[in-house]
């Protein structure tokens, strides 16, 4: 049955259905990815490989098998996987293993040949058995400057540590994780209010740039010879986020929530326990809402009643730890959609809010 897989499964790499056919003066390339961050990685690929001098070719796509998303009402292929089949990319040839050490997955994989493989964001652990097929290795473009950062969330990390500068590192695959030598990376400068969804973007579409730069020297052989090894003593790790984390306690610094309100942006996101007071009847309500958007307050505030929760200036000032001030621009209460804090703030009718 597994020979009958393989076979059908490269039937059309072989012949005329899929439209792919191995040239013979070029390398075969095969890239890993999953999430929509890797799409900018697969556009340069792609986009590099259809020159007319170009020494390569995408011969597979590997990503994670399909799952259900929005909401749980669909099982969709991943973002790579999607954005592979619209731009005519064979669907035999989009490979979606659960695990990257699958016997059959590794002999579909030896049968293609890879010169060299290219991850970015793939989200699986690659054997040994697997790194010994390419034999110009494996690269992962990796959204941190090595050797910080090494891990599942390096973007989300750097950015709840407050970090002025991070980058992409372009780096050859080893067992241990993201600690491979470097063959490049590149340097970019962060500010106070990017949120992780938005530098993870720009830090891979810079990483796809420095990729299609490097190429040449991957394949001729040179990156091995420039790469550097990592000084593992300076090595810090990016644990993956996790739910319980999200939520916000106002004892700490304004600084120390900002930075992981914005590490936290799309997921599992912030979240904070808030009371709305009725002054009328001395009726309260706790409520458990999400903070979207927040800035640190650069004035000091005046009078400010402990725990009281004031709207100035278009923000909600939520007093916290060491006397700062957070403001908070854009929250979202259960079940309805993002307000800004003024259209919230109305719709309090009065009533008064204080920090939990």
């Amino acid at each position: 049955m597994h020979s009958c897989s393989m076979l059908r499964r490269f039937c059309c790499y072989n012949g005329a259905s899929s439209g792919l056919k191995p040239a013979a003066n070029k390398k075969q390339l095969v890239f890993m990815g999953s999430p929509e961050v890797s799409v900018s990685v697969l556009d340069a690929l792609f986009d590099e490989s259809k020159a007319p001098d170009s020494p390569f070719q995408v011969a597979a796509i590997v990503t994670q098998p399909p799952s259900r998303r929005d909401r749980g009402r669909k099982v969709m292929p991943s973002p790579v996987a999607q954005h592979a089949l619209d731009r005519g990319f064979p669907s035999d040839l989009i490979f979606t293993p659960q695990k990257a050490g699958e016997e059959e997955f590794l002999c579909d994989l030896r049968a293609l040949k890879p010169e060299l493989c290219i991850t970015a964001a793939y989200g699986n652990i690659l054997p040994r058995r697997f790194l010994k097929i390419p034999p110009l290795g494996t690269v992962n473009v990796h959204p941190s400057l090595l050797p910080l950062y090494r891990g599942a969330a390096p973007v989300q990390r750097a950015v709840q540590d407050g970090i002025k500068e991070t980058g992409t590192s372009l780096v050859y695959t080893v067992r241990a994780l993201d600690a491979g030598p470097v063959i490049a990376c590149e340097r970019y400068e962060v500010d106070d209010h990017i949120k992780a969804t938005e530098l993870l973007a720009i830090l891979f579409e810079k990483g796809s740039k420095l990729l299609i730069r490097e190429l040449p020297s991957i394949f001729d052989g040179s990156a091995r010879e420039k790469a550097q090894p990592q000084d593992d003593s300076k090595a810090t790790h990016a644990a993956k986020l996790t739910p319980e984390e999200a939520w916000l306690s106002f004892d700490q610094e304004a600084f120390v929530l900002h930075n992981k309100v914005r590490a936290f942006a799309g997921w599992p996101g912030t979240r904070a326990k808030i009371c709305i007071l009725d002054p009328l009847n001395g009726q309260h309500d706790t409520l458990e809402v999400k903070i979207i958007t927040t800035r640190i307050c650069q004035k000091d505030v005046q009078g400010h009643v402990k725990d009281d929760v004031t709207l100035v200036g278009g923000a909600l000032q939520f007093p916290c730890g060491g006397d700062t001030t957070l403001e908070v621009l854009e929250l979202q209460l259960p079940g309805k959609k993002p307000v800004n804090a003024a259209s919230f703030w109305n719709g309090l009718r009065g009533r008064k809010v204080k920090r939990l």
